[in-house]
């Protein structure tokens, strides 16, 4: 996932995108042989020679200055995560050695003393390619509790919400709207290709999604970018029934570190009461298990 290439693959994707009459030009009927402006289009509505802006489309130039790129980015009409990334991409990469495999992630003592400050409200804490690191009882019961909540302890098996979004047919039924879900999943590692793009194993985890989900490798090709800051998700949750909740993701302002995601509800809605409700059968869960296994100790003696 070279950045040259990436760059080049964005603003062709981006310039499909457009039409004509979305930027005010006069196409007198005429037919066209592939959608979108074309490049000469893009290039008058930037102010850069056509030649120039073939040059960058096709990964042969590597010096686009800020002014240009900003100018590209109002043509392409990009908002504020399309014209960071633009920004990324473009940045010429640091020369020197071939990046080591990366380490496995772990979650810092301050994260997971955060976490634990959560208390009853969901959350999970997430690494660069989605892996989940931790979650707290609430969380895990809300995205995922049909799988083991000791998973995230150990790196060879963590759970992958990406691939759970797109493979994983319980987490697909947890959103009603499950595509607005899965573009946010896929605009959210478009950024994270773009920051790392020598991260072996995000492009690991890319190669496999297209691979296994058509609707993915679809969603990948149209290079949408999506920040996953705060969003609303109607969930239909198999013990709870169905609440809208307010995901929010909590990161360093450089995009660097595990990001916590946590869901509130609204206070005193429906859904605030079915979250309460999921910590109230989880907490049941647990001290029956708790019994159990005193239980067990005692009969040993």
């Amino acid at each position: 996932m070279d950045k040259q290439g990436q760059l080049a693959d964005f603003l062709h994707a981006r310039r499909s995108l457009l039409q004509p009459d979305d930027v005010g030009l006069r196409t007198y009927g005429e037919r066209r042989r592939v959608p979108g402006l074309r490049r000469e289009e893009l290039a008058m509505l930037a102010g850069i020679s056509a030649p120039y802006y073939a040059r960058l489309e096709q990964g042969q130039s590597r010096n686009a200055s800020r002014e240009v790129l900003d100018a590209l980015a109002s043509a392409l009409r990009l908002d504020e995560s399309e014209r960071a990334h633009l920004h990324e991409l473009a940045r010429a990469p640091k020369r020197g050695k071939a990046a080591p495999r990366p380490r496995p992630e772990r979650i810092t003592p301050p994260t997971s003393a955060l976490l634990a400050a959560l208390g009853g409200t969901p959350a999970i804490v997430m690494g660069r390619r989605s892996d989940v690191l931790a979650w707290n009882t609430q969380g895990h019961s809300l995205f995922a509790g049909h799988l083991d909540q000791g998973a995230p302890a150990e790196p060879g098996c963590r759970p992958n919400m990406a691939k759970l979004v797109f493979l994983d047919a319980h987490t697909r039924d947890l959103y009603t709207d499950w595509p607005a879900k899965a573009k946010a999943v896929v605009g959210n590692l478009r950024l994270t290709a773009g920051r790392y793009p020598d991260d072996p194993l995000l492009a690991g985890l890319v190669g496999e999604l297209i691979m296994r989900s058509p609707e993915f490798a679809t969603m990948w090709a149209d290079h949408r970018i999506l920040a996953c800051d705060v969003a609303d998700y109607e969930m239909h949750h198999p013990t709870v029934g169905t609440l809208t909740v307010t995901q929010q993701t909590l990161q360093s302002p450089q995009g660097t570190g595990p990001a916590v995601v946590i869901a509130t509800a609204v206070p005193g809605s429906p859904s605030e009461t079915a979250l309460q409700l999921l910590a109230h059968g989880t907490a049941s869960r647990e001290a029956a298990s708790a019994r159990a296994n005193a239980d067990a100790s005692t009969d040993t003696f």
